[in-house]
């Protein structure tokens, strides 16, 4: 007798009996799993973790066992392999469970945590950031897609407040009987005032099973930090505070300029994803001087990014990520 499989005092598999309302269901699983990961020479990663099988009309129900062994299955393959891949330890466990659940299609989203020593940008202290790595993946019995995301933060200066004080400045110069070379010599050298939000970015490259793409996360962080006004740091001395600050001021940027910077960076790092790779950039920044938060985003396929790009006309298709996931069972 299979200890993993739910009997009935009559020795009946009850997950597998037909339930009384005939109807499948469009996802069953489990939320909130959580795990320490220790990966060889990269660390260790707090991973967060949500697994989904579809269910037959008719099967009553899902071995729910079967979720936890094939989540630690498909980690102790990522741990043999020495290398953190969130979107492979998506796939995997989306494989396992597709398989072993009896399903058509199986759906896993991983959320990982870890710790990186980056250098203050005047000082060089060392300081430990949290940075998060996103994959999802969708298995069938054909194929399997996966999303390779990443998550930072970075800070903002709002463009409109920092030429409304510009205006503000140039007419108190001319008052003061300063010229117009003079004026616009002063507003080009003196860092100019403006609000600030500290701001989250998410990027998520998807690609297709069988692509020579590969998509370092690590890499991914960067552009997203890079497409803010500003990197921020948690240990900073005054000389780093003073380098952040006039770094954020010299490139403002609105929460629509960071979505559109991650996507010419995409477009232009990353030459040889196919056409029929997906994109999702996204930003919202937490505001200052405002009660609620701004977002922004933009997702699709790289062909359609990189048509409009290249030309002046607009794309009407915006296809989302769990269309774009989803065809795998087409």
């Amino acid at each position: 007798m299979n200890p993993e499989i739910a009997l009935s005092p009559d020795g009946v598999d009850v997950q597998a009996s037909r339930p009384a309302t005939r109807a499948s269901l469009s996802r069953v699983g489990v939320t909130g799993v959580e795990k320490v990961l220790s990966i060889g020479d990269d660390g260790h990663f707090h991973a967060e973790m949500e697994c989904f099988v579809d269910l037959g009309p008719d099967q009553a129900g899902v071995h729910m066992s079967r979720f936890e062994e094939n989540v630690a299955e498909a980690i102790q393959e990522v741990t043999a392999s020495k290398s953190m891949r969130a979107e492979r330890l998506a796939a995997r466990i989306a494989q396992l469970v597709r398989e072993k659940q009896h399903g058509l299609r199986a759906e896993v989203s991983v959320r990982l945590r870890y710790p990186e020593t980056m250098p203050a940008p005047a000082s060089g202290i060392p300081t430990q950031e949290i940075y998060t790595l996103l994959g999802r993946a969708v298995a069938s019995e054909s194929e399997t897609r996966t999303v390779t995301g990443v998550q930072a933060q970075g800070m903002t200066a709002c463009p409109c407040a920092q030429e409304m004080v510009a205006d503000v400045a140039r007419g108190r110069l001319r008052e003061s009987g300063y010229s117009e070379d003079q004026v616009s010599e002063i507003i080009d050298l003196v860092p100019i005032a403006t609000h600030n939000q500290r701001g989250i970015g998410t990027l998520y490259i998807g690609c297709a099973e069988g692509s020579a793409a590969d998509i370092d996360a690590r890499r991914l962080l960067r552009l997203v930090e890079s497409s803010m006004s500003s990197e921020i740091y948690e240990l900073m001395k005054r000389p780093d505070e003073l380098s952040v600050v006039e770094k954020a001021h010299a490139q403002p940027r609105f929460v629509e300029d960071c979505v559109r910077e991650m996507l010419r960076q995409v477009v232009e790092t990353f030459t040889d994803l196919a056409d029929d790779a997906f994109v999702m950039a996204k930003q919202e920044n937490l505001e200052t001087i405002h009660r609620h938060n701004v977002v922004a985003e933009r997702y699709g396929r790289l062909s359609d990014l990189r048509e409009e790009m290249d030309s002046d006309g607009h794309s009407q298709q915006h296809i989302s990520m769990r269309e774009w996931l989803n065809e795998v069972t087409k």
